[in-house]
């Protein structure tokens, strides 16, 4: 997992040049202008107190071996429709625990409305022992209900939600149960048939069965100190693309449609997103010490992949890094998807900014998040307005992989504070980690983060899995005073488009702001966000237009819809009533 300085790579090197020289030629991006000035939002962690009873394992103190490092995603998920998000906390465990075939079980947390959470893991039944890495949701029978997949070292599981609080285990059925170390997943409808198929991103192979042995001569060096060896030197687990047939099982089309990864990188985040604006979902996945990978969708079942082309395979250097979370999000208010990558410590994570064409450029030293990332080691993150100003913030949620740095004097420790950055123009953010509540001055060597308002009081908030110990859960306090709105959309599948409508685009203008969202599966760090999406509105109290382009390539607008609100939008009936229920 450690930062390597990497071949020369030519080609993305000019591009990266290319993209500086057009950078300076642009014109500013997007039309905001200052907002006012309102106290910083607070953010609490509520964990405790919540009822999230919850204490992750991921091995060996030490971290032995690369698979300890990994896990710990969570989702923000609403299973039961009551129109409350729970929560979903993956868990892992000793390489002892597994070979007898006795994990620790993931956990379901039911939101009772009131501010707190009960475990009905039990009662649902899924409580899966496998060793748990990541999570993603979708409902991929398209029955209204939203449906769980949980990623493992080994066979991973895919649950289907009955509609009456319990799950069954499908897996087997479904043939979605790839038995490699996948860490990333997410539902998105590449082919557009109106139903969700699945990507799966794996890590390296693993035979837990010929682990060295504690205290063995099979170690790494990580600036001179023993560690885990991984993931140089491992062989890549290749990744996986299930297409939906529509009776309830897929079949594996990775190979076809080009999104195998036959030289085996080592995956790790992935996020879909329609980046160059032609309708069709398109794919990029995180790598851990080699290029990243960005699948354009090609619209008729195959991809190709131009990451290097498109210079987001690696930085503005030429550098491949170590890449861990992802996220696709319109920074500058331009109406295309820029992507943030989370990576290793002694290096930054990166901004790469959409400036159309299939091209993108390293804007990360000129939006000032180079130096304030350099010595965090970076997982979890997303784009979202946590002040409601209009535009899209930033949250990376940190922690180093190796306990043992905090024996030496190497300016980086194990447990790390997580960092939010606030987005001050559209083209440069200032770190805001200090002065926005106590919740994030806390440290510990975090993994997943999933966003979603839990509370339903108009504001964003943050749930975090920490390695070995007790989640995160940051409640936004004082985001909800600038004017919001919440955004859930129900897709029609006899028109082509999937119930969660993942992969809709929601375009929203009050006054000079112009935002975007899409509704997504997975991103993040091997997470999961609330599928509503969340526009800060500033000091308007009404959207003077809302746009909806569907999966099924419909487009609506809606007229002067008033804020600070949800707004439930049906395909077919529009918008819903306060108080209606979506079919």
């Amino acid at each position: 997992m450690s930062s390597r300085r990497a071949r020369s790579a030519p080609q993305a090197l000019l591009r990266a040049v290319l993209a500086v020289w057009l950078v300076a030629l642009l014109p500013a991006a997007g039309s905001w202008r200052s907002v006012p000035s309102t106290p910083t939002p607070q953010f609490v962690d509520v964990a405790h107190r919540a009822g999230l009873h919850f204490r992750h394992s991921g091995g060996y103190p030490e971290k032995r071996y690369v698979m300890e490092e990994t896990s710990g995603g969570v989702a923000f998920l609403d299973y039961d429709n009551d129109g409350w998000l729970d929560v979903y906390l993956v868990n892992g465990f000793a390489p002892e625990s597994y070979k007898s075939g006795k994990g620790l079980p993931n956990k379901l947390f039911r939101n009772k409305g009131d501010g707190t959470f009960e475990d009905v893991t039990a009662v649902a039944g899924v409580g899966d022992t496998g060793w748990g890495m990541g999570v993603c949701v979708g409902d991929y029978d398209n029955d209204g209900w939203i449906d769980l997949y949980v990623t493992n070292l080994g066979p991973n599981v895919l649950y289907r939600n009955n509609r009456n609080g319990t799950f069954t285990d499908v897996t087997t059925k479904a043939g979605v149960g790839d038995p490699r170390f996948s860490l990333g997943a997410a539902f998105a409808d590449y082919d557009r048939d109106g139903d969700l198929d699945l990507f799966v991103a794996n890590y390296v192979e693993v035979d837990l069965k010929n682990l060295p042995a504690p205290g063995s001569s099979k170690f790494c060096l990580y600036r001179g100190i023993q560690v885990a060896c991984g993931p140089r030197g491992l062989k890549g687990a290749g990744d996986s693309l299930y297409r939906n047939n529509g009776d309830g099982t897929f079949s594996d089309v990775s190979r076809v449609a080009g999104v195998a990864d036959p030289p085996g990188y080592y995956g790790m985040g992935v996020v879909w997103g329609d980046y160059d604006e032609d309708g069709d979902p398109d794919l990029y996945v995180a790598n851990d010490s080699t290029p990243n990978y960005l699948y354009k969708n090609n619209g008729d079942g195959t991809f190709n992949e131009i990451g290097l082309l498109s210079g987001v395979a690696v930085n503005e250097d030429g550098r491949e890094q170590a890449s861990m979370g992802v996220d696709f999000g319109d920074y500058d208010g331009d109406g295309r998807l820029d992507i943030y990558v989370t990576n290793f410590a002694d290096d930054t994570n990166t901004l790469y900014r959409n400036l159309g064409n299939d091209f993108f450029a390293d804007t990360t030293f000129q939006a000032g998040l180079g130096e304030p990332t350099w010595r965090y080691l970076g997982w979890g993150t997303k784009f979202f307005d946590y002040d409601q100003d209009g535009r899209p913030d930033l949250f990376i949620a940190n922690g180093h992989v190796f306990p043992q740095v905090d024996s030496y004097e190497l300016g980086t420790r194990y447990r790390q504070r997580n960092q939010l950055f606030r987005n001050v123009d559209g083209k440069r953010f200032d770190e805001v980690s200090a002065k926005a509540g106590p919740g994030l001055a806390v440290e510990n060597s975090s993994r997943g983060a999933a966003f979603g308002d839990f509370d339903n009081d108009g504001d964003v908030d943050i749930v975090i899995n920490n390695m070995d110990d007790t989640p995160t859960l940051l409640r936004n306090d004082g985001g909800n005073q600038q004017s919001w709105i919440l955004v859930r959309l129900v897709g029609n599948p006899a028109r082509g488009s999937n119930r969660n409508a993942v992969g809709a685009r929601v375009r929203v203008e009050a006054g000079t702001l112009s935002l975007l969202e899409e509704v997504k599966s997975g991103a993040s760090y091997i997470s999961q966000n609330d599928f509503r999406l969340h526009f800060g509105l500033g000091t308007h109290d009404r959207v003077r237009k809302l746009h909806v382009r569907w999966p099924s390539g419909r487009v609506q607008t809606f007229d002067d819809v008033e804020a600070r609100r949800l707004v439930v939008i049906d395909e077919e009936k529009g918008i819903l009533r306060p108080g209606a229920s979506a079919p």
